[in-house]
């Protein structure tokens, strides 16, 4: 593994922390990305071994039920850095919601409804998290992350209450 993904380097940078299983990644990466980068349990599951066997992450304490810890190497920690100082490229919106209103056309009057007004309760939840984060942020990159989201998440509300009932 000579590139890294960004789902393999948002796992290198979690593990900066510390030891971590698959478990705790995910929580942790829906717990500081989710209002910019998703990351699932099936992605978190498919880049450890391949980390672990590219000599990025090495196992560490087995857990309860079975769970592994990894924990990150000098080669992880390099190949997170060098990732860091790479041309970030385009970044690729895959929104679900977006999706789903594309084709709304072809749901019920009642069910787009419910779509919209779905997402909107979503969103205003996620604002609220966002804001939360922005407040506490004390890096200023994070900082710039967490205000994202908020800016995000605002636009998205904006965007649902536009559409016509």
């Amino acid at each position: 593994m000579t590139d890294l993904n960004a789902t393999s380097a948002a796992l290198l940078g979690l593990l900066h922390e510390g030891p971590m299983t698959g478990g705790q990644l995910v929580a942790a990466a829906t717990d500081r990305f989710s209002g910019f980068f998703s990351v699932t349990r099936s992605q978190v599951y498919r880049e450890l071994p391949a980390l672990a066997e590219a000599g990025m992450l090495r196992l560490g304490k087995q857990g309860p039920r079975s769970s592994q810890q990894y924990i990150i190497t000098a080669a992880g920690k390099r190949a997170f850095k060098s990732w860091l100082n790479t041309e970030p490229g385009p970044d690729n919106v895959r929104s679900p919601l977006l999706l789903r209103l594309r084709y709304a056309g072809m749901l019920t009057a009642k069910q787009r409804s419910q779509l919209v007004t779905s997402a909107r309760e979503q969103y205003v939840e996620k604002l609220n998290e966002a804001k939360s984060a922005a407040k506490v942020a004390e890096d200023p990159y994070e900082k710039a992350a967490a205000d994202f989201s908020v800016a995000h998440n605002r636009a998205v509300i904006k965007m649902l209450d536009a559409i016509p009932e």
